[in-house]
């Protein structure tokens, strides 16, 4: 990636990003998953082409769901849930009932910002 003239991100060494006069893409590795964000297809591509130069790798289209995190487009931009991981966490324990539950606080203590 380096060598790509991507630049790694310091925070988060699986992160690389690379910014140009035509665009921007973001790199993101987990073990044996990638995600390319980029600014536009020419820029996804090229990055592609790079990594399948170097690296065996299938393709499997736009991301629906990474790391238990569901990724839906809208009008508006990206939406992030995990609401289906923490469901299929819950009947995988067997506590996906939704009964109410007594909260373990005094119910007249006024919360405020500080």
């Amino acid at each position: 990636m380096l060598l790509n003239e991507f630049k790694i991100n310091e925070v988060d060494k699986c992160v690389y990003m690379k910014n140009t006069i035509i665009g921007y893409i973001i790199v993101c590795f987990y073990i044996d998953d990638m995600l390319i964000l980029g600014s536009n297809e020419y820029m996804i591509k090229s990055t592609k082409k790079i990594l399948t130069n170097k690296f065996d790798m299938k393709d499997l289209g736009v991301v629906q769901v990474i790391l238990g995190i569901k990724i839906s487009k809208t009008s508006n931009g990206l939406v992030l849930s995990q609401s289906h991981y923490i469901e299929k966490s819950l009947e995988k324990f067997s506590k996906n009932d939704n009964s109410t539950v007594k909260t373990p606080i005094d119910i007249s203590v006024y919360l405020s910002n500080n």
